[in-house]
């Protein structure tokens, strides 16, 4: 959707999309396919890394989670970091960082390595997407029809990615074993490293002079930083380690009240410092709340559920990495498909119908899904398979552009950040709880885990329809003199 300036002042000369745009697309759009790709390639791998490396399902779950929840903490900052050093200069940092925590994942020997490699993989990750978006950004000069198909096709590279990640991750394991999923991105993030300095321009001096001379750069919440990490990380550990140890276990008892204590001090001190990572004033527009928790149902649902079902095909029903990894091709192509619609549908009648028709969608294929068990065949896969990502790909991009459209522009790039930020903590959440679900001895245990976490999923989508319900149909309409907005994070 065009997210066009409907005030009197005269709008801006169209830009067009040139050659130059579309390598610079190319480069940001190859950074976001492996940031997201390492989210999911790894399910597919979880059976033979934990043979391999002898872990078991809370040591799986730390594998993914390392990843999602490194990612989710140190984004906010990251796109701070790229206003206060340049967002190429950060961006073709976190691609360096990327690769060479690539590469220690390849080479990792026990699943302790490997938990802090994915780790260092996160924040590589967090520092290249805010920035991604930062880049792509400036290359459309802030020009509203441009942006968005520019980010429209960022978006879709992203997301087709993370429906792809298990299919090539069942390809790339049957040909030369799981360290391949995490060597595959050495020459990628190569490429991706020397097309940044190839192709994409550094800042605009007059602009960037222009911007110093009237603000300072915003300063670095460390203490906000450091409890989100708190927050966030004894909440998780709290929910991988209840299942084997017990509620009542003082670790996990006592990760449970950590995360309360610290998540309580991070709103008193983002209310009181004078830069905060998360303006909390934000969440009293009702179309941004409501679409960060829409995010937030979406991909703790879909991440979550993905971990168990890659269990599934394994332990229960047998099938080898790649077999596994081609019964998710269906969520490949819905994506696809639906991410073209959603733009079409989102011009004609807005974000909200989108959000609330996704929703809809996604949560009967996960209702469909509620009812497999240890004989299910992969027909009877299919047409849930089918419908979870039509319904994702049709209502994110509409969530997207509520959010960047429901703020002033000066603000457009933190509340992008927080988007970003609450969509991947909801995912190490879902794999967190769901795994939970599935831990335990005996192929009984993981179906169960997978029918509780499809029923969770499906109510949660239901949430997510009423939470569309709350959305502003016309964002841009009603928000008409925020709506050029920087969608940098």
């Amino acid at each position: 959707m065009s997210l066009m300036n409907t005030t009197s002042t005269p709008a801006s000369p169209h830009v067009p999309f040139t050659p130059a745009l579309a390598r610079i697309l190319a480069t940001v759009s190859v950074a976001f396919v492996v940031t997201q790709l390492d989210v999911t390639i790894v399910n597919i791998a979880l059976a033979r890394i934990g043979t391999d490396l002898q872990a078991n399902v809370a040591g799986l779950q730390w594998i993914v989670d390392a990843y999602t929840l490194s990612f989710a903490v140190l984004m906010l900052s990251a796109g701070v970091l790229g206003d206060r050093l340049g967002a190429r200069r950060t961006f073709a940092a976190g691609i360096a960082l990327f690769a060479l925590a690539s590469l220690a994942c390849g080479l990792a020997t026990n699943a302790t390595t490997l938990v802090a490699a994915r780790a260092l993989q996160g924040i590589g990750a967090a520092a290249m997407l805010p920035n991604s978006l930062a880049l792509l950004n400036q290359a459309c000069r802030h020009d509203p029809k441009l942006r968005a198909r520019a980010v429209g096709l960022w978006t879709a590279a992203g997301a087709v990615s993370i429906a792809a990640g298990p299919v090539i991750g069942g390809l790339l394991i049957a040909a030369f074993g799981w360290r391949s999923i995490f060597l595959v991105n050495l020459p990628l993030c190569v490429a991706g490293f020397i097309a940044t300095f190839a192709w994409v321009p550094g800042p605009a001096r007059s602009t960037a002079a222009s911007s110093n001379a009237t603000q300072s750069p915003r300063g670095l919440d460390l203490p906000g930083q450091c409890l989100a990490v708190v927050t966030l990380t004894a909440f998780t550990a709290a929910v991988i380690e209840w299942r084997p140890l017990g509620l009542t276990h003082p670790l996990v008892a006592g990760g449970f009240v950590l995360a309360l204590v610290a998540g309580s001090l991070f709103i008193a001190v983002e209310r009181r410092v004078r830069a905060p990572m998360m303006p909390l004033p934000l969440f009293g527009n009702r179309t941004f709340s409501a679409s960060v928790l829409f995010g937030i149902c979406v991909n703790l649902t879909y991440y979550g559920v993905v971990f168990v079902l890659s269990l599934y095909l394994q332990r229960v029903r047998g099938d080898t990495p790649l077999q596994a990894g081609l019964a998710f091709l269906p969520l490949t192509g819905g994506f696809l498909i639906s991410n073209v619609a959603s733009g079409w549908v989102v011009a004609r009648y807005g974000v909200r119908v989108p959000m609330i028709v996704g929703a809809l969608t996604a949560a009967l294929g996960y209702g469909l899904l509620h009812f497999v068990n240890a004989d299910t065949s992969l027909v009877g896969l299919l047409v849930p398979f089918l419908l979870i990502p039509s319904g994702m790909g049709l209502a994110v991009p509409a969530m997207t552009t509520a959010v960047l459209a429901s703020v002033e522009p000066q603000r457009a790039g933190t509340a992008s950040a927080i988007l970003n930020t609450a969509r991947q903590a909801g995912g190490a959440v879902g794999v967190a709880t769901f795994g939970a679900l599935a831990s335990g001895a005996g192929v009984a245990h993981i179906v169960f885990g997978v029918q509780a976490a499809t029923a969770v999923s499906a109510g949660l989508l239901l949430i997510g329809a009423v939470l569309g319900c709350l959305v502003h149909p016309e964002p841009h309409a009603r928000h008409a003199t925020k709506t050029d907005a920087r969608t940098a994070t």
